[in-house]
């Protein structure tokens, strides 16, 4: 879409030699697999580049649900994948819980200065 002096609002690019096909796996419950599998531009799969797996889940809180998800790192194929799963969640969670700790912290040692 361009304005009507031919000008852009947006700048959205491809990178064509970066293109993935996108693959759900799930059991129904809990999680989700994401096989990304690399593709050239004319859809035929890239036997260049690794396909990618990915997990997500939802963790429920008193505010409601959670997203978690996480790379599972050079997991081969499915079987893999969901192998490392568990794991990476769980350390996915305690990246989250300290992050969250560190904002907390530079939030209570921020200095509040009168006037601003």
């Amino acid at each position: 879409m361009s304005t009507t002096d031919g000008s852009r609002i947006t700048n959205v690019k491809i990178d064509t030699n970066n293109l993935y096909k996108e693959e759900a796996f799930t059991d129904l419950t809990y999680v989700t697999i994401r096989r990304l599998t690399p593709v050239k531009i004319d859809g035929s799969i890239d036997e260049s580049r690794e396909a990618i797996f990915t997990g997500m889940t939802q963790l429920m809180s008193p505010n409601g649900p959670i997203p978690v998800s996480c790379v599972l790192e050079e997991a081969k194929n499915l079987g893999e994948a969901a192998a490392k799963l568990p794991d990476a969640i769980e350390k996915a969670v305690h990246d989250m819980i300290a992050e969250a700790k560190e904002l907390e912290r530079q939030e209570a040692s921020r200095i509040v200065v009168p006037g601003r």
